[in-house]
């Protein structure tokens, strides 16, 4: 757990409390990420921007709420912001962009691991890979998306609902593989 020393020092320029916040969030920070790109290096990518976000920010941080959530918003922030920035006007999302999952057999429906979650997410096309996280995962609302990303409450409704479509496809299909 970090504790508001550690903010201190680092707002300070203390490099040993700087590494240390780092490596505290860099796990579950850029397994947030990978949700959002669809390469481990991409992951990478937005989470250095983020984290330097983040360090930038500290001494805005004003101690209501949990400092794990400011992070986390931080990160979330710019992978919605890495998105648009990457987003081409005459991309077209269907599933026929969907590429052919290749998740392997396991005992069970139950025995899926993350890495194959990750997977599935990775493979649906960027919008509704995005509208799903934000959704289902940030616990944005329709209104919230539509102003991020510029779209409509309705087309964030369907695209989250045709996200929704393709992964229970996925998984039908893999559950029938087991």
């Amino acid at each position: 757990m970090i504790d508001s020393s550690i903010i201190k020092l680092c707002i300070e320029g203390d490099r040993k409390a700087q590494e240390k916040l780092y490596s505290y969030y860099a796990g579950r920070m850029k397994s947030v990420c990978l949700r959002y790109v669809k390469s481990k290096e991409a992951a990478e990518d937005v989470f250095q921007d983020g984290f330097v976000k983040v360090f930038l920010n500290l001494k805005k941080y004003n101690g209501e709420g949990s400092f794990d959530g400011w992070v986390r918003r931080i990160i979330v922030n710019t992978a919605i912001d890495t998105y648009k920035k990457n987003l081409r006007l005459d991309e077209k999302s269907s599933y026929d962009d969907l590429r052919e999952q290749e998740v392997f057999a396991k005992d069970s429906f139950e025995s899926m691991h993350e890495s194959d979650l990750l997977q599935i997410l990775e493979n649906l096309p960027d919008i509704l890979r995005v509208i799903f996280n934000m959704y289902a995962i940030e616990g944005y609302s329709h209104k919230e998306i539509a102003e991020i990303l510029n779209i409509t409450e309705s087309a964030s409704k369907s695209q989250l609902y045709r996200s929704r479509k393709i992964i229970q496809q996925i998984l039908f299909n893999y559950n029938s593989k087991v």
